[in-house]
């Protein structure tokens, strides 16, 4: 029976969530009480929360401790890292980015929020849509996030009012129709009390939805993979013996089956999948996001940083890219400067050749820039030193994302997303 649960356990689908919202608009309450409602806290912890809560004054136990975990961040009361926390419930196993809500930390908010399926906006219902929830509702589409859930928090301090969940729900939903987000859900919530977090709430019986653990439980993520471009990115070839020889790496979308006739690229040389393994397990197909090893019929060369693609369905190949970049670096992108990139597996070297624009997140307005600084968010153009295979970010997340390195610092400076 313990052999089934583990199993049972292992195969349970994964969501990734991210969190954002403006300072004191209740994150860190509001993933706290996720965890205290669903009993994933050791008791341990739990009366640590319970010993710093008393010893501050507070009557009710500070759910917000358990997730500020930074010593700086429990003094301010302010998250200020991306924390990542894990849950699971017996339908789903979660991971929380809980990302800052301040300006200056808009970098942060991108590196937790780069891998969600899911991003949850939380908004304080006395002061409703302001400029911080501009620009997270702007990261959640520019990073395509798949489906986004607006939580309107503190409905206890609004007397639970439905006028004001409408009213905030109203001016979202305009703000939002100029961009590209697909999916959009609002609960009406007080993380503090747990109306609408895990239990539905006695005191909004006017509100006909979900809760939000039910929500994050039942979204269709099935459908957030591309599984239409077959690419295969190969990390690291596997010799265990003379007989073997597989490539190692992740399925970054599409379907891959043994028999199906391949292209590797940069080379070009073609194939037929032989075997597609999964741990000890060999498989008929593999399918994006997992992990496998794939060997081929043919000894042709494959190395880290190659791409395993369909000989009828293979991506852009160029040294020429434009993307929509977030800079994370105080050191300001310079155009003619150098850097490195990281694209899948693949490294290279690049020229940033121009700047398009810069984007005003609260507005949306386009501006002309000569250099990007910290946390702004622009279109640019760049050369690199060789080829790189990729597909827009729109259709593969993966495949058309990259980094950028400051080559004397060995430090991500940037996050692109490749248009």
């Amino acid at each position: 029976m313990e052999e089934f649960s583990n199993k049972a356990y292992l195969d349970m689908e994964l969501l990734r969530f991210t969190t954002a919202g403006s300072v004191d608009d209740g994150k860190s309450t509001l993933i706290g009480r996720l965890l205290y409602d669903s009993k994933s806290i050791f008791e341990d912890q739990l009366e640590d929360v319970k010993r710093v809560s008393l010893k501050r004054g507070s009557d009710k136990v500070d759910l917000a401790l358990l997730t500020d975990g930074l010593k700086a961040e429990r003094e301010q009361g302010i998250t200020i890292d991306v924390a990542y926390r894990y849950f699971a419930t017996p339908k789903r196993k979660f991971i929380i980015a809980d990302t800052p809500g301040h300006i200056q930390y808009t970098r942060n908010m991108v590196t937790g929020a780069s891998t969600a399926n899911a991003a949850v906006v939380l908004i304080d219902a006395r002061h409703g849509v302001l400029e911080q929830t501009h620009r997270h509702a702007y990261i959640a589409s520019l990073l395509q996030i798949p489906h986004t859930i607006v939580c309107i928090n503190k409905m206890d301090l609004v007397n639970y009012s439905e006028d004001v969940y409408n009213q905030i729900k109203k001016d979202f939903s305009e703000f939002t129709s100029k961009m590209d987000i697909q999916d959009v859900r609002f609960v009406p919530i007080s993380a503090l009390d747990g109306d609408n977090v895990v239990k539905r709430s006695k005191n909004m019986d006017w509100y006909e939805g979900t809760t939000l653990l039910y929500m994050l439980e039942n979204i269709h993520i099935g459908s957030d993979y591309n599984l239409i471009d077959p690419r295969f990115t190969v990390q690291n070839v596997i010799r265990p013996n003379q007989n073997f020889r597989g490539y190692a790496g992740r399925v970054a979308s599409g379907v891959f089956r043994k028999g199906d006739k391949i292209t590797v690229l940069p080379s070009g040389f073609s194939s037929t999948i032989k075997s597609i393994t999964s741990y000890k397990d060999e498989l008929d197909s593999a399918y994006a996001p997992m992990s496998a090893v794939i060997s081929l019929e043919d000894e042709i060369d494959v190395s880290r940083g190659c791409m395993i693609v369909k000989e009828n369905n293979k991506p852009n190949v160029s040294q020429e890219l434009d993307a929509m970049i977030c800079w994370m670096s105080e050191t300001p992108l310079q155009v003619g400067k150098k850097y490195s990139i990281k694209h899948t597996t693949q490294d290279a070297r690049c020229v940033i050749k121009d700047i398009t624009y810069q984007v005003d997140v609260n507005t949306l307005k386009k501006n002309d820039a000569d250099s990007l600084e910290l946390n702004d968010i622009g279109r640019i153009s760049i050369r690199t030193t060789k080829p790189l295979f990729y597909d827009s970010y729109r259709n593969n997340r993966l495949t058309g994302s990259l980094i950028i390195i400051d080559e004397a610092t060995n430090v991500t400076v940037g996050a692109g997303m490749i248009i």
